[in-house]
């Protein structure tokens, strides 16, 4: 924790309180609970305190990690975009569902899930499945049982009796920033609310960048927020924000936001002064808060805090910040992990009664819980959905979408940093070559989730997230001058006038050939694919007349003991390796290419391995088949891991380079998504000649021939 604070800025919690039963759905001892409709009030137990920095174990509440609505058994239930979530004293869990669902979900004590009220996009009161809305965010329960909704693309916020009536508490349906009386009163598209116990709502209005309160009588004022957004503590008045997506107050009235462009949690104080509690340094590369996107508070003053890297934080009275620890996956358990737990895309985050966590993991398209382990229990599994093979061909991201277009990078391959280190990071997805200015084209229907889906305005990495697919290397809705390709792209113009960033709000909707934005000046666009939060090869879209008849070619086989030394061998005679060294390493420079590539193109390879074979080319006994060691067709989240399976030789620069070299340490394991060190167990073989074979496959199957066999003398 001391490298936390060291480069974290850190401010007190103090007065941090009791959760509101907005938030987390319960009150202190001697406080009583309203029941279940026509039941009388309950005394409740008080909970128990918090424990700090907990190592929690993550099962699944809800969903089965596919796109749909499906109502039912937990496990067989399925959502399009589980976003906010809220629990009742009685331990039953709301969902508000985006997508192309549109609905609150319940999920009963039993785990059986149904629908609460919606079922249509639009905006219209009524009882259950007569009201509609227009992808739901935020939850928050009062003490009288009524769940309020940030329904985020009617610019609303609505209000569910328990018997499921539903009404609009303020906002018309419209975009626009006014107080008011309910309906006069204006939002563009909320994301976050909370409710005090006095029965005032807070809302977090996003892309208004201001806090708005919604008193009993419904009345809207704004507390705190400019005109444009920005990052600036003080009163009020003063006070500036980046996109707010989610808000969380204590029984004092101290408000926190989860100032999502700000990667910031901010408080404001029952005095409106505004102030920040934590935030990153300039410049961190890698900082613990990043793109925070949901609160939930404790009854005893700990915040819990979701959003941008997977990881839930929690965040103590005194200041101090840590991400939770993931009970089954400690930081031995696998190379380069930090032991911390990682989700895909939480948003919604709520407190149970017993100190448990909800979490909605929008990308996952699952409810989670996560929670101590006990002694004895089984380790849930949680398995990556099953992915059906496509068969209909998926349309290119430029035009014509219906042409081939040339393919310049694959996932998997190593890719190097600014600064010149060439093992910096993968490549995470796939690169159609395109000419500057080109129009990037939407490739599936889809619409906006996250309520900060575009980045890096005018950097050569900006891109935007739709769906379960980022485009990336483009001027996000925006042509060649800067000009907005059509009203769903919200250019945010700088105090002289100038363009500095654009919205596209939560809820936007993107059909197949829309334009996203034009190509920047890496003259392609990049593609990353992760349909149920994993990152996915995106070549399991077939793209129509793509084509790759070019088998792998393998350059050099070289074999390495343990401290990194090449074993040499006489021009025209055999490596010889001393069965003393018992293990070693083998690397194998190899590379692909694609139909209409060009000739100095240079792709990565998909599946990697080795097998071990006698002079005369029979196969060893366990090695009929080769042995695989690596596929790419998915990766794994270490960062670090790139350095375990790609030798120090290889790689290329952002800027580009002379030789792209991919020196893959075929001895190292890719499966799954998950590495691990391996090597070749010489010690155990008989002295004797032997012709050790590398197994190098494309995606379409080709395998390389040439230069894969090394003669090797055991000794």
């Amino acid at each position: 924790m001391a490298a936390v604070n060291r480069t974290t800025k850190i401010a007190s919690l103090a007065g941090a309180g009791v959760l509101a039963a907005a938030l987390a759905g319960y009150f202190i001892a001697g406080q009583r609970e309203s029941g279940a409709p026509g039941q009388p009030a309950m005394l409740l137990a008080k909970p128990a305190p918090t424990k700090p920095f907990w190592a929690a174990r993550v099962s699944p509440l809800a969903g089965d990690g596919l796109d749909g609505v499906l109502d039912g058994a937990a496990a067989q239930s399925r959502f399009s975009d589980p976003f906010g979530v809220a629990v009742d004293a009685h331990g039953v869990v709301y969902v508000a569902d985006g997508g192309d669902s549109n609905r609150i979900r319940r999920i009963d004590r039993n785990g059986t899930v149904s629908t609460f009220a919606g079922g249509t996009e639009g905006f219209a009161d009524g009882k259950g499945s007569a009201a509609s809305f227009h992808t739901p965010s935020a939850l928050a329960l009062d003490s009288f049982g009524n769940l309020y909704v940030a329904d985020t693309g009617n610019h609303a916020i609505r209000r569910i009796a328990p018997d499921g009536s539903v009404t609009t508490l303020a906002g018309d349906g419209q975009p626009g920033d006014a107080d008011g009386q309910g309906r006069a009163a204006r939002f563009h598209a909320p994301v976050g609310l909370a409710v005090d116990k006095r029965g005032n709502v807070y809302v977090a209005d996003t892309y208004n960048d201001r806090i708005r309160r919604i008193a009993p009588d419904g009345v809207v004022t704004t507390l705190a927020g400019g005109a444009r957004p920005g990052n600036a503590d003080g009163p009020a008045i003063d006070a500036a924000f980046d996109t707010p997506t989610a808000i969380a107050v204590d029984k004092d009235g101290v408000l926190y936001v989860a100032d999502t462009g700000n990667h910031a949690i901010r408080r404001i104080g029952p005095d409106g002064v505004v102030s920040t509690l934590v935030a990153p340094l300039e410049g961190e590369r890698q900082p613990l808060l990043r793109r925070p996107a949901g609160l939930a508070l404790t009854h005893d003053g700990y915040l819990y805090i979701a959003g941008g890297g997977g990881r839930i934080l929690q965040l103590a009275p005194g200041g101090e910040i840590r991400a939770l620890d993931d009970a089954d996956h400690p930081p031995e358990s696998s190379f380069g992990a930090d032991g911390k737990v990682h989700l895909y895309g939480p948003h919604g985050v709520a407190v149970e009664r017993d100190g448990n966590l909800l979490v909605a993991d929008a990308l996952a398209l699952r409810v989670l819980r996560l929670a101590p382990p006990k002694q004895g229990e089984p380790m849930p599994v949680i398995a990556p959905p099953s992915q059906a093979a496509r068969n209909a061909p998926m349309p290119w991201p430029v035009g014509p979408q219906d042409a081939p277009h040339e393919v310049v990078g694959l996932m998997g391959e190593v890719r190097g940093s600014y600064d010149g280190e060439s093992r910096d990071h993968f490549h995470a997805g796939l690169d159609v070559r395109a000419d500057i200015g080109t129009r990037v084209l939407a490739i599936s229907p889809s619409k906006i989730s996250d309520p900060y889906a575009n980045w890096g305005f005018g950097t050569l990495s900006e891109g935007m997230a739709v769906g379960a697919l980022s485009y990336i290397h483009m001027r996000v809705g925006r042509d060649s001058r800067d000009k907005p390709l059509d009203a769903r792209f919200q250019v945010v113009k700088d105090q002289r006038g100038k363009p500095e960033r654009v919205r596209v709000p939560r809820g936007t909707r993107f059909a197949v050939g829309d334009a996203l934005g034009t190509i920047n000046s890496m003259a392609h666009v990049h593609l990353d694919y992760y349909p149920g939060g994993t990152l996915v090869n995106p070549l399991t879209l077939p793209f129509p007349g793509v084509q790759d008849s070019i088998a792998p070619r393998i350059q050099n086989v070289a074999l390495y003991d343990s401290i990194g030394r090449r074993l040499g061998a006489k021009k025209g005679q055999p490596v010889r390796i001393e069965r003393t060294l018992g293990e070693v390493s083998i690397v194998a420079d190899g590379y692909d290419q694609m139909d209409g590539n060009l000739a100095r193109r240079r792709l990565g390879l998909y599946k990697l391995g080795y097998q071990l074979l006698r002079p005369d080319g029979s196969a060893l006994p366990g090695f009929e088949q080769p042995l695989i060691t690596q596929v790419y067709d998915r990766l794994p989240r270490e960062r670090e891991a790139v350095k375990l399976l790609y030798a120090p030789n290889s790689g290329i620069t952002v800027y580009g380079s002379k030789v792209t070299r991919f020196a893959y340490a075929v001895n190292n394991t890719l499966q799954g998504g998950r590495v691990a060190p391996g090597s070749w167990k010489v010690g155990e073989l008989t002295p004797g000649e032997y012709i050790l074979r590398i197994y190098a496959a494309d995606y379409a199957g080709h395998v390389a021939l040439e230069g894969r066999d090394l003669a090797v003398r055991v000794e």
